[in-house]
C-alpha cells in the first residue's frame, strides 16, 4: 500500500482533516462529523522531475607551488610584488651569485684545458698506430689509444661540469613555476638561505579556474548507481554544479565535474567530487567552504506539496490517501528530496 498507491495514475492525496483522520482511524461518528465540513484534496501525477543532490564542499587552489631555493646564499634582492599576478618564468628573488660565477669561469677553463689535450692525445696515438712494429710496440700503441680515450672522456667530463655550474648559476634567480598570485615572503633581504630548505620563501596560488571538492556519502553514490542502472534515473550527459557561498549568496558560474573521486574515507564514509569552476574575479577563496547543487538526471516521481505531508516522531515522512471508495488512510511515503521552488516533495 506504500508505494502501490502512488503509482496510481491520477492518485489523490487529501490533506490533513479533522474529518478524514476520523474516518481514517475508524472512530465511533461524533457530533464534529455529522457536520458537513470542507476537505482540500490535490490530484499527484507521476511526471519527470529533476534529481538534484546538495552537498558540502570545499574550495582547493587549482595549482599550489611552495618556493624554495635550490642553491644556497644570501637574498639579494626580492623581485616581485605580493598580491599581484606573476607568470611562468618571472623572478621572484635573486641570490648572491659571485661564488657560482666563479665556479661556470673554473668549469670553463677546465673544459678549454680537456679540448687543448684532446689533439695532443690523438696525435700520439695516430703516430703510434702507423709505426707500430717499427719501432712502437703494442703495448706502446695500446698506451697511446689508452691516452686518447682518457683525453675524450675528461673533455666530456668538463663539459658535464660547466653546464652544470652553469644551472647552479641560473637557479641563483628564483623563478615562478605557474602563473598565479605570489603571497608575502618569508624572507627579507640579507637573509640567508639554504638549498632544499624546509621553509618556503614564498607561495604561488592559481585560483583561476578553482577546483570545488564535494563529499557525498558512498551509500547514497551506490544507491543513485543502483537507480540508473536499473532505469529509474535518467543520467545527464553533462554533470554541472552551482555554488552558494557562505554568506548566502548564490556564485554566478557553472562547475563540471573534473572526477567522481576513487576512495571512500574510512573515518567519513564519503567520497570526493571534484568539481572545476572559472574563477575569473577570485571570488571563491581556497580553503573557503561553500555548498554545492547539482543535477545527477531526471527520475518518474510524484510531487507532493508540503503541506500535504507531515513526518512522524521516527522522521518518517506520512500523508492521507483517499481511495476508491472515498476513504482516507494514512501511509508511510519514500521521499527523495524536497524541491523548495515549488514547496513540494520529490516522491520516488
Amino acid at each position: 500500500m506504500k508505494r502501490s498507491v502512488w503509482r496510481m495514475a491520477g492518485a489523490i492525496i487529501a490533506l490533513t482533516g479533522i474529518g478524514v483522520m476520523a474516518n481514517a482511524q475508524g472512530a465511533p461518528p461524533g457530533p464534529m462529523e455529522a457536520r458537513s465540513m470542507d476537505v482540500g484534496v490535490v490530484v499527484a501525477k507521476r511526471q519527470e522531475v529533476p534529481r538534484v543532490v546538495t552537498l558540502p564542499g570545499r574550495a582547493v587552489a587549482f595549482q599550489d607551488v611552495e618556493v624554495r631555493p635550490r642553491v644556497g646564499g644570501v637574498i639579494q634582492e626580492i623581485l616581485y610584488t605580493p598580491g599581484q599576478e606573476v607568470e611562468v618564468g618571472d623572478p621572484l628573488f635573486r641570490i648572491d651569485d659571485s661564488s657560482y660565477r666563479a665556479a661556470v669561469a673554473s668549469a670553463q677553463a677546465n673544459v678549454a684545458t680537456a679540448e687543448a689535450n684532446l689533439p695532443v692525445a690523438q696525435a700520439a696515438y695516430d703516430r703510434a698506430d702507423q709505426l707500430s712494429g717499427r719501432g712502437y710496440t703494442q703495448a706502446e700503441v695500446e698506451s697511446a689509444r689508452a691516452g686518447l680515450a682518457e683525453a675524450k672522456a675528461t673533455l666530456e667530463s668538463t663539459k658535464a661540469a660547466l653546464e652544470y655550474a652553469q644551472t647552479e648559476l641560473s637557479w641563483t634567480t628564483l623563478r615562478s613555476p605557474i602563473a598565479g598570485r605570489a603571497d608575502v615572503a618569508t624572507v627579507s633581504v640579507g637573509d640567508l638561505v639554504t638549498a632544499g630548505q624546509a621553509d618556503e620563501l614564498t607561495t604561488i596560488v592559481r585560483s583561476d579556474p578553482i577546483y570545488v571538492d564535494m563529499m557525498e556519502a558512498s551509500t547514497n553514490i551506490l544507491s543513485v548507481r543502483k537507480g540508473v542502472h536499473e532505469g529509474n534515473i535518467k543520467q545527464n550527459d553533462v554533470l554541472q554544479a552551482t555554488l552558494t557561498l557562505e554568506n548566502g549568496d548564490v556564485y554566478r558560474g557553472t562547475g563540471k565535474m573534473v572526477t567522481p573521486g576513487n576512495y571512500v574515507s574510512t573515518t567519513t564514509g564519503t567520497l570526493t567530487v571534484r568539481f572545476v569552476f572559472d574563477n575569473p574575479h577570485h571570488i571563491i577563496i581556497p580553503g573557503m567552504f561553500v555548498r554545492g547543487k547539482f543535477g545527477i538526471g531526471t527520475m518518474q516521481a510524484y510531487l507532493v506539496p508540503q503541506r500535504v505531508a507531515t513526518r512522524s516522531n521516527s522522521g518518517k515522512l506520512t500523508a492521507y490517501i483517499v481511495g476508491e471508495d472515498s476513504t482516507a488512510q494514512q501511509v508511510t511515503l519514500e521521499d527523495a528530496e524536497a524541491i523548495r521552488t515549488p514547496g513540494s516533495f520529490s516522491m520516488g
